[in-house]
């Protein structure tokens, strides 16, 4: 019998095997990834012994401690002399001062030795890299303070943690030169998998020796096994910067103990590994899950403890013998639904040392920051998105195309349980677009409780969002949200059936900042039939939306189709063609194609990178746009005033 959605009960067996989840680096230094916090909740809500583990987090303070320094000089002075960059030369001759200041920088970073932020301030305390110079752009004429723009006469602990964050940035800059050149602090090696065909490239990788980095991975992974002793270790890689590490975790933990059963899942798997059908991948993982979690694991722990068959597993792939011997990828999926998001339950974060995690500031726009500064519990209002008709969006996949939403009492209930547990207010909902609707209701249900949080989130420019329910937000926690504006042209929004205009989003975002919330915005270019007018005109949109103080930061990235959205399915509505796909056994999710437009895109995305970065730090709004393209751009067609008039016609 097929059980109900809310029937997630499992067999006493399968209760008594011991769990473990680790979140592969690299995801994130300030906060930690959800995904094992919520698997680790949901498996103790059904009885099962279950733990987790940031290794993420545990290599990068591993590296970045006296004795991972001591370490690394020992990896350089196996380098050439004559092999050997600048910055590793430099670090060489200032070993001592690095040594002498790695730990006070990453208590003050983690907030346990905030006076040390004096002497930090003082710029004569911490050794200064190649990352310091970016410090000089900031400087005036008069020979000034040249942060004073961005913290005033005061300002003390953030303009340390910034220097900080260049001081950390500068050891991994020779990490990189001299250990692995693929070393990110949230992409790592992500080439290695993202959209990969092959597995050969990963499988050369594995198959080296392994370098400083990965044999302290390895290290921290085989401990946590030593000390939980688990039968099942899931591994989540929710980026292709994280895929590689993952390997790195399962191929340790197959040497030493090869019966423990390892299985890969997450982001990445749910968006690139829908056509698996590479039998080396189970060299290291035993089983690969797609989509949602909850149910797979309950169908894989039946099946371990015996109480279920492999064929009634669920969404996932294992690795069988064909008929003539040859090792052969088996997708099973016995069609068992998925439980009703209210049924998952509350996330943990038991386990984690919540007070060891980074607050870093590389950016210095209050808004921008928030991504990497402070540790935000991060919940979900609802899974999937509301809207799901974005043409660049992987609108058919699970993660989008399920819509469940949790009622308002539902989610107030877990943000008291998590404030509970970590003693932390700040949270961050990870939706891919939270309803405005949800977001009233969790607002009235958190000032009627008189629960004091803050929060901020992701959202679409809705003209649901009016300065009423604003207020509202911002009375209830809300403190900054973000959106798409996407290609800010009209003609584009309707083909890439975003469901907003650029007036419509212009008044929303001014309604969230009278209200003192900030807004992020999503930008792109390069999208489908997008002309350089077309670009060129977004960009004074976006100059405008600065100007009126609608928006505070922003980010642009180039339009990537994927085999999965729309655009990548019916590629002939949208004005493209696509490249013939290679034949994958590994990865596939981007697609090249070709636009009859013949825009160079780069180049443009240059121009737009760099003003959008100086309009964050609110300089040269008042320049013509043309002015950031080094070649020559047609002028606008939009009207300096068209943000202006847009308030007007509320």
């Amino acid at each position: 019998m097929t059980p109900s959605p809310a029937n997630a009960s499992i067999g006493p067996s399968a209760q008594r095997l011991r769990v473990l989840s680790f979140i592969a680096p690299m995801t994130q230094l300030n906060t930690p990834y959800p995904s094992t916090a919520y698997l680790t909740g949901f498996l103790r809500s059904r009885g099962v012994h279950a733990v987790q583990a940031d290794l993420a987090l545990e290599l990068v303070l591993k590296l970045f401690c006296r004795q991972g320094l001591q370490a690394l000089r020992t990896a350089i002075e196996a380098v050439p002399k004559a092999a050997r960059s600048h910055r590793v030369k430099a670090f060489l001759e200032r070993f001592d001062h690095y040594l002498l200041t790695i730990g006070p920088a990453i208590a003050f970073l983690q907030g346990r030795d905030p006076t040390v932020e004096h002497r930090i301030c003082a710029r004569n305390f911490l050794p200064e890299g190649p990352r310091f110079a970016a410090l000089e752009v900031y400087t005036d004429d008069a020979g000034g303070d040249p942060l004073a723009w961005a913290f005033g006469a005061l300002g003390l602990q953030d303009r340390a943690r910034h220097f900080a964050t260049l001081y950390l940035n500068d050891i991994a800059d020779v990490l990189r030169d001299a250990v692995d050149p693929r070393f990110e602090f949230v992409r790592y090696a992500e080439s290695l998998a993202q959209s990969q065909p092959s597995f050969d490239p990963l499988a050369l990788a594995l198959a080296a020796p392994p370098n400083l980095i990965d044999a302290s991975l390895q290290e921290l992974a085989l401990a946590h096994l030593q000390r939980h002793a688990p039968q099942l270790v899931l591994v989540s890689a929710p980026f292709p910067g994280a895929v590689y590490a993952a390997f790195r975790i399962a191929q340790a933990i197959k040497a030493r103990a090869p019966s423990v059963v390892t299985v890969l899942g997450g982001g990445f798997v749910n968006t690139e590994l829908r056509e698996l059908a590479e039998p080396r991948v189970f060299d290291y993982f035993d089983h690969v899950c797609l989509d949602a979690g909850e149910r797979p694991l309950l169908a894989l722990l039946e099946h371990l403890a015996g109480e279920r068959p492999a064929a009634r597993l669920v969404r996932t792939y294992l690795r069988s013998a064909a008929a003539d011997g040859v090792p052969a990828v088996r997708y099973v999926d016995c069609g068992e639904p998925d439980l009703p998001f209210a049924a998952t339950g509350t996330p943990t974060w038991d386990g984690l040392p919540l007070d060891r995690y980074l607050s870093v500031l590389d950016l210095l726009n209050p808004m921008h920051r928030l991504w990497s500064d402070g540790r935000w519990n991060k919940l979900t209002v609802a899974h999937g998105c509301y809207w799901k008709k974005c043409s660049f969006c992987d609108v058919g996949l699970d993660y989008i195309s399920r819509y469940d939403a949790l009622g308002a009492a539902a989610l107030a209930d877990r943000i008291e349980a998590v404030v509970a547990e970590t003693g932390q207010t700040g949270f961050h909902f990870v939706d891919e677009a939270a309803p405005p609707k949800a977001l009233k209701a969790l607002a009235a249900e958190l000032l009627e409780r008189r629960l004091a949080i803050s929060w901020w989130g992701n959202i679409r420019f809705e003209k649901t969002f009016t300065q009423a329910l604003c207020r509202q937000l911002a009375d209830s926690g809300c403190i900054a949200v973000s959106g798409g504006l996407e290609v800010a042209s009209d003609r584009l929004l309707a083909l890439m059936k975003k469901g907003v205009s650029v007036d419509q989003v212009a008044r929303v975002t001014r309604a969230f900042a009278d209200a003192g919330i900030l807004v992020h915005a999503y930008l792109m270019y390069g999208f489908p039939t997008q002309t350089v007018q077309d670009t060129v005109d977004a960009l004074e949109y976006v100059r405008q939306l600065f100007e009126a103080g609608c928006i505070q930061s922003g980010f642009f990235h180039r339009f990537t189709c994927t085999v999965h959205s729309p655009v990548g399915k019916n590629p002939a509505q949208y004005g493209v063609t696509l490249a013939p796909l290679p034949a994958t056994r590994f990865a596939r999710n981007d697609v090249a194609f070709v636009d009859p437009t013949g825009v160079d895109h780069d180049a443009l995305g240059a121009a737009l990178n760099k003003a959008l970065y100086n309009y964050m730090h609110g300089i040269g709004l008042e320049q013509d746009v043309r002015s950031w393209f080094s070649g020559r751009v047609p002028r606008t067609q939009v009207p300096r005033n068209r943000i202006a008039r847009a308030f007007a016609a509320r």
